[in-house]
């Protein structure tokens, strides 16, 4: 299955690292290109992937899915919206040597890297990153478009509201919630609920402002993605 990047930066770049690690080992899934609004970027090859040219260009690409390879919540929440709208098959990208439980949940669009352990009964949001290293225990509760960074640790019975960023290193303690589009920062350790929109740092973690959410200011080129697909 071809599989199209939106995205060829960093974390695109981790994806489509994801993917041919997995072709290694016998997957399905191949990157055939990834698409990005930086001119700058086009016709080069990243991890021996060709950047294609635009976002909205992809339509003229032949692919049978795409994955978000934004870091940003918001952006790649956004994205996700408009690629569904446009009628994209969303990938999941996998690294082989994640550890997934044979009952957990894994919703589409997600990118799971390497060495991430995902325990029992989790149900893991669609467009979701779980990155490098982190570990989500057993009936965790993972919200859409949230990323839980490397190294993080989140005890069992864990919720993380869609789009919050838990930052590197941090843990929650079991049966814990981190609010919607709320920020822990790296190395916190979460000892009590965190409502939606904080920031919270420190060990116990508190809470130390409002986070302000604003949509993403998106180029008139990713507005037209839904309906450059509809005319594909």
């Amino acid at each position: 299955m071809r599989i199209l990047i939106i995205g060829a930066g960093g974390h695109g770049q981790v994806i489509a690292d994801i993917l041919l690690s997995g072709l290694q080992r016998g997957g399905e899934l191949r990157p055939c290109g990834y698409v990005d609004q930086d001119e700058r970027l086009w016709q080069q090859m990243l991890l021996d992937v060709p950047v294609l040219g635009p976002v909205d260009a992809r339509a003229t690409f032949d692919h049978d899915a795409v994955i978000v390879g934004i870091g940003d919540n918001l952006t790649r929440r956004r994205l996700f919206e408009l690629l569904l709208a446009g009628g994209e098959h969303l990938a999941t990208a996998s690294h082989p040597s994640a550890v997934l439980s044979a009952s957990c949940a894994i919703g589409d669009g997600t990118a799971i890297c390497a060495g991430v352990v995902v325990n029992p009964a989790a149900r893991v949001g669609a467009n979701v990153i779980l990155n490098t290293g982190c570990t989500v225990e057993h009936h965790n509760q993972i919200g859409e478009h949230a990323h839980i960074a490397p190294g993080v640790r989140l005890g069992g019975h864990v919720t993380i509201g869609q789009g919050a960023l838990v930052g590197i290193g941090a843990t929650v303690l079991p049966g814990r919630r981190v609010g919607a589009w709320s920020i822990v920062g790296a190395g916190a350790v979460v000892t009590r609920d965190l409502p939606d929109g904080v920031v919270a740092v420190g060990t116990p973690a508190r809470v130390t402002r409002p986070r302000v959410v604003r949509q993403p200011r998106l180029s008139p080129r990713d507005w037209a993605l839904s309906a450059t697909a509809r005319r594909a």
